[in-house]
């Protein structure tokens, strides 16, 4: 499975910015896809994630609210809306993908770099 998430940019505090990840190589239809963030100076985080079939999602307590994920499975793509944007998010935005039948994620995308401009 090949990952490649796009969108990032500069946006100012308040705004809205929409990544997208893109996979091929296989269907990801039975993979849950993850978003992660890294900002400079710190670990890689968990942003939220999506089940394989679209009904479960998963947020973590900074972007809860803020942020929503969705997928099309025909399409094989998983877009991260972003709203209400913070300084805080700035940081480079990764997807990965692991089956649902497994806990780690094995395959990454390349990243894009958010910043938010307060």
């Amino acid at each position: 499975v090949q990952l490649q998430a796009s969108g990032g940019g500069l946006v100012q505090a308040g705004g809205s910015l929409r990544l997208s990840c893109a996979a091929s190589g296989r269907t990801v239809s039975y993979y849950v896809i993850g978003w992660f963030r890294q900002a400079p100076g710190k670990e890689r985080e968990f942003v939220g994630s999506i089940n394989w079939s679209g009904e479960n999602t998963y947020y973590a307590d900074s972007v809860k609210g803020r942020f929503t994920i969705s997928r099309d499975n025909a399409k094989m793509t998983t877009d991260l809306q972003m709203n209400s944007l913070k300084a805080e998010d700035t940081a480079v935005y990764y997807c990965g993908a692991r089956l649902h039948t497994q806990s780690m994620f094995a395959y990454w995308g390349q990243g894009t770099l958010v910043t938010v401009s307060s």
